[in-house]
């Protein structure tokens, strides 16, 4: 029985669109070279950072991110950032009772934007005010406890399988690995990602028929 759904943030509730164009433009190359570069460090399993480090080798990822909040130009999000399926599906969730959780590897400050939405959700927290990022186990540590439910009674999702499917399922959590941005479909097909994940999902509205079968989404 699924009593707590948590969801990773990053292409599961929000688009990177934003997010990668503003690096560009801060960086002064073309969105298009930076996009392209995500896709190439998505075929090897890199971390996404890896895209900018290949715009400019040596670059310090966090001091240019502060350079840019400095400047003004740091992080923004609002409505038009989420996917569409976000509010329907966590309100369909909680209107059956379960515990929803949004936990995933930001910023605080994306903490703050993320819980200005107002979003269904009973929990919204970051790897940054937890203190501990994916894939470390302490961070799936944490999610167990805002679960407030069994590891084995608590799903989370996401489309990233190097930080979200197979740490989460190693810590004991049932896992739903989504079809959605980059990794989420470069890897969907992956024989190890649908060995590892216990389900597959192609949209968020697709989690009620997890937690009950008999749900009119089903």
């Amino acid at each position: 029985m699924i009593r707590t759904v948590v969801l990773d943030v990053g292409e599961t509730i929000t688009k990177d669109d934003r997010y990668w164009a503003s690096w560009a433009d801060w960086l002064g190359v073309p969105r298009h070279t930076v996009s392209a570069l995500v896709g190439a460090v998505v075929v090897d399993g890199r971390d996404n950072a890896d895209a900018l480090r290949l715009l400019r080798p040596g670059i310090n990822v966090t001091a240019e991110y502060q350079a840019r909040e400095g400047a003004g130009r740091g992080e923004q999000l609002d409505d038009t950032d989420l996917y569409d399926d976000v509010r329907p599906a966590l309100a369909a969730l909680q209107a059956m009772g379960v515990r929803v959780v949004v936990a995933g590897n930001q910023s605080a400050k994306a903490g703050d934007l993320l819980r200005s939405l107002n979003l269904p959700a009973d929990l919204v927290v970051t790897s940054a005010e937890w203190g501990v990022a994916k894939p470390s186990p302490d961070f799936f540590h944490q999610v167990i406890g805002a679960a407030q439910a069994a590891a084995d009674e608590t799903l989370y999702v996401g489309d990233h399988p190097q930080n979200d499917i197979f740490p989460a399922a190693q810590a004991g959590l049932l896992t739903a690995h989504l079809r959605r941005g980059p990794w989420g479909h470069w890897w969907a097909d992956d024989a190890i990602v649908q060995q590892t994940a216990d389900y597959s999902i192609d949209s968020l509205m697709d989690i009620a028929s997890l937690v009950n079968p008999a749900h009119p989404e089903a």
